[in-house]
């Protein structure tokens, strides 16, 4: 019994710390908040939305929009605007090549482009669109979590006023 006492307890303390730093449970229950500013012209003109979709929740609620903006100098930028969502580890911001981002599967067999780590899981910002990003074929936006290989909320692309 003394070997137990003398042995197990440092051994389970040495797995719990290196469970709890493999998941990282308090990302669940810690939110990061941004502010970004819309990116702005230099000849002051404003930027042009080009797509626009509200999220929805699947995995986790989820809300806010996902506007795509064309910039003067002809670069393009998603932005989340009054964006929620909870916060995870590893949790990314995907363009799915799909008209949705219903579920898991839709994403991982449409296919997708990995924009980067969520900067927040609360409030508004911003991802530099690649020049060469199709928005024919790209037309979803997916908050996914890498780790666990789950969507927690998506917002499909429709054409803005301004666009059509």
């Amino acid at each position: 019994m003394k070997k137990l006492i003398k042995f197990g307890i440092p051994i389970a303390a040495v797995a719990v710390l290196v469970a709890w730093y493999a998941f990282r449970p308090e990302r669940l229950v810690v939110n990061r908040q941004v502010d970004e500013a819309m990116p702005s012209a230099q000849s002051g003109s404003s930027p042009q939305p080009v797509v626009s979709g509200q999220f929805y929740s699947i995995l986790h609620p989820t809300e806010g929009t996902a506007t795509i903006y064309r910039l003067e100098d002809g670069a393009r930028v998603l932005r989340l605007t009054s964006f929620h969502t909870s916060n995870g580890p590893d949790v990314h911001v995907y363009m799915v090549a799909s008209d949705d981002a219903k579920d898991v599967a839709t994403v991982e067999q449409a296919g997708f482009i990995d924009l980067g780590v969520l900067k927040g899981n609360i409030g508004d910002q911003n991802y530099t669109l690649g020049n060469d990003l199709d928005l024919g074929k790209y037309r979803a936006v997916s908050i996914w979590c890498k780790r666990f290989s789950v969507n927690f909320g998506a917002a499909a692309l429709k054409p803005t006023n301004s666009a059509q």
